[in-house]
């Protein structure tokens, strides 16, 4: 018993150190893909395997940057506590979580369709670079807005079994806007990252400037919304949606600046959250209703 208790526990201290309740900021958009591809309602079991496939990417990934983050994070104040370099967690431990799931990806994979296997090297590929992208170069929040815009992509791959324009749209849509946001996040760690040599747009341009970067992303990320509503011939809740997260991002952009990052917590993860589910909701309807 006290075996099992102590896996339990260490189950627990991953599930903490990956954040796993914030898959909730890409799985909607996944799921989008999924729904916008088949202009309706899914297979269930297509769904099933495309949620296995979003958790194990996601899950790695996270791991991955922990581990691979691990020096860095234990110098940094704000991430001395996390698994690993507190020692809650072992490196060992840590790689375990990764290939346990890169393999829950694989095997989803090759339930969904063939192309999807084949394109798992690219983003297992994207996924790992992320981790050293900001060792290497201020344009990390565009990798990382990549390997996450890389959800709704494979979603529309699982459901047609090709790559289409209309995917890489929605792709792009929420490459933007997790860049944009991970901009914010980053300005917490500007005279860190600064001492440690690391990179990023705030880094690079100062806080005020990145924050007009993120702005800029934040608008491009809706225009790329409606230009995916005009291809897909999707109808007024669509629409609603794209104007539900307009305003999400303009009051996310509200809650924090150059000068107050109080509400960074809020802005970061609630707003987020909500605009990917909303976004998802409202297509959702459009789909169902018209």
């Amino acid at each position: 018993m006290e075996v099992v208790n102590k896996i339990i526990n260490k189950v627990k201290i991953f599930m903490e150190m990956i954040k796993f309740e914030h898959t909730i900021f890409a799985l909607p958009f996944a799921y989008l893909g999924a729904f916008l591809a088949y202009q309706g309602l899914p297979p269930a079991i297509k769904l099933f395997w495309i949620t296995l496939a979003m958790v194990g990417a996601r899950t790695a990934a996270m791991a991955l940057n922990r581990i691979i983050d691990r020096h860095i994070d234990k110098l940094n104040p704000r991430t001395a506590t996390r698994a690993i370099p507190s020692g809650q967690l072992s490196v060992l431990e840590g790689w375990i979580y990764v290939f346990l799931s890169f393999g829950l990806l694989f095997v989803a994979a090759v339930q969904l369709n063939p192309l999807c296997v084949k394109l798992m090297p690219v983003a297992v590929f994207v996924l790992v670079i992320y981790s050293y992208m900001k060792r290497i170069s201020w344009t990390c929040h565009l990798v990382l807005g990549i390997a996450i815009g890389l959800a709704p992509l494979g979603s529309w791959v699982a459901i047609t079994g090709k790559i289409e324009f209309a995917g890489i749209l929605l792709a792009l849509a929420v490459a933007f806007w997790v860049a944009g946001f991970d901009i914010i996040y980053a300005t917490q760690d500007l005279s860190f990252d600064k001492k440690q040599g690391l990179h990023s747009i705030p880094v690079r341009f100062g806080n005020k400037i990145g924050f007009n970067i993120s702005r800029c992303f934040h608008v491009i990320a809706p225009i790329l919304l409606i230009l995916l509503g005009v291809i897909q011939g999707l109808g007024l809740l669509y629409y609603l949606g794209v104007l539900a997260a307009i305003g999400l991002l303009y009051y996310e952009h509200r809650l924090v600046g150059p000068g107050d990052l109080t509400n960074i917590d809020m802005a970061f993860f609630n707003m987020n959250g909500y605009l990917s589910s909303l976004m998802f909701l409202f297509a959702l309807l459009d789909l169902i209703l018209f």
